[in-house]
């Protein structure tokens, strides 16, 4: 154990993007207050775990890794653990008799209070959530990025006015609340004083970033601002909902510059019945329309989610969605199992297809991507690249990882560069770097240094 000047907590971190900008605005606000990180949970003072309750599991998941860290309570019961995030706004006050391990559950609307409930300013055996998600007006320049590299994730609003029959994110984090372009532009220059030369840019619902706030052109806006920002590259765009990519967006991607032509836009499925159902409102001739436009724009790269086994799907509305991933074929392609949430409204219906045949609907539609995937991955060999390069390789010893404009952190493979090649270069982790590829696998790429970008 540590002593009262140098406090340490440990941190673990699950779920989306999203959530993980929530940690490392809690962990800066720790900071702050004197608190160190360590990586051995056995020499904390305290445990932090920031939770997902997306789906039953990660549900499952994060009650795992509370139950883990509880177990170092056993030796020293004056440690604190605290939990915060999704699974506390879900299920809210029961997780109190459930987990009495817990010391203070903090809900998304009150994670700037992790300092109080570590130091034991809250009360002890407490739920704390006041209204919806924090959307850190005060709070976001005591943020430490904790992502590989020279990339962060860059939040745009919390929560989402969208009523997608399969979702409980409304629930757990509220009506969508976008913060002000300016408050975004001011963290992006602290970022990039920070050595961030990467920013991917999330929320629930990207493309709709603004709309509450009587602007819908706020994101084109915020690109605009993003590219005047001095030692930021790369602009990616995540969790794009399609109903509202705007031609303005479009023109934006054609005017090249620091926006990547990369989209990531969850579609969730092909068949009309399916997406009234799914209450998704962008239906299939309209998903025709805006993919050919997507097309048009010289090396957009596209990536997608589908759910398989939704209520009520037919064999013929599950070959008609793999029809179209034959048709289309996308560059990245998500494929989930349809998740029975409870408090959703898919999940009351009579009509559930069995879990065997959703996980073998999942599997067969991935199945078809695979050689789609891996004939985008072939045709990449051969090419010179720019390439960000993270850091070392998580499970290769003496090689180097980054990666493409046309790939996203953490979901969409990377690009090894053994170190043995690059003897003559001091390549760090956020340096660009023209890289000749050499190989392909089925998700990572293989190249050749040939200079600094």
């Amino acid at each position: 154990m540590s002593n009262a000047l140098h406090r340490k907590v440990h941190v673990t971190s699950l779920g989306c993007p999203k959530a993980t900008v929530d940690t490392e605005v809690m962990v800066g606000l720790l900071r702050d207050k004197g608190w160190e990180l360590t990586d051995d949970p056995e020499a904390a003072d305290a445990h932090l775990v920031n939770t997902c309750s997306f789906l039953q599991s990660s549900t499952q998941e994060s009650v795992d890794a509370i139950l883990e860290m509880a177990q170092f309570k056993q030796d020293d019961p004056g440690r604190k653990l605290i939990v915060a995030g999704c699974l506390p706004s879900r299920y809210g006050k029961d997780l109190v008799e459930e987990l009495p391990e817990v010391d203070t559950f903090l809900g998304t609307s009150d994670i700037h209070r992790v300092a109080d409930a570590i130091t034991g300013g809250l009360p002890d055996r407490a739920y704390i959530r006041h209204g919806h998600s924090h959307l850190y007006e005060d709070t976001a320049a005591s943020r430490r990025p904790m992502t590989r590299g020279a990339t962060a994730f860059l939040k745009l609003a919390e929560g989402c006015n969208r009523a997608c029959t399969f979702c409980i994110i409304p629930t757990i984090r509220g009506k969508q609340r976008s913060r002000p372009v300016d408050d975004v532009l001011a963290e992006a220059r602290r970022l990039a004083d920070q050595g961030i030369r990467e920013l991917v840019l999330v929320a629930q619902d990207l493309t709709s970033y603004g709309t509450d706030l009587g602007d819908k052109r706020s994101l084109v806006t915020l690109v605009d601002g993003l590219e005047a920002i001095d030692g930021i590259d790369w602009i990616r765009l995540m969790y794009a909902y399609p109903w509202n990519v705007s031609d303005d967006l479009l023109d934006r991607f054609r005017a090249g510059g620091k926006l990547l032509r990369y989209l990531d836009m969850p579609l969730q499925h092909i068949s009309d019945r399916i997406l009234r159902d799914m209450r998704r409102n962008v239906l299939k001739d309209q998903q025709r329309r805006l993919l050919g436009r997507l097309r048009e724009i010289d090396g957009m790269v596209l990536r997608t989610t589908f759910i398989a086994g939704f209520p009520g799907e037919t064999d013929a509305e599950h070959q008609e969605l793999a029809d179209w991933l034959q048709e289309v074929r996308f560059d990245r392609v998500g494929v989930f199992a349809y998740s029975e949430e409870p408090g959703t409204p898919a999940a009351s219906r009579d009509d559930q297809v069995e879990v065997a045949v959703r996980e073998a609907r999942r599997d067969a539609l991935l199945a078809i991507q695979q050689p789609i995937h891996r004939a985008h991955m072939q045709a990449q060999i051969g090419t010179t690249q720019r390439v960000l390069v993270d850091g070392l390789s998580d499970e290769h010893d003496w090689v180097l990882a980054g990666r493409t404009a046309g790939q996203a952190p953490e979901i969409d493979g990377e690009v090894l560069l053994d170190l043995e090649d690059v003897t003559d270069l001091d390549i760090r982790p956020g340096m660009m770097v023209d890289v000749e590829i050499t190989q392909a696998a089925d998700y990572d790429l293989g190249g050749r240094v040939i200079g600094e970008a």
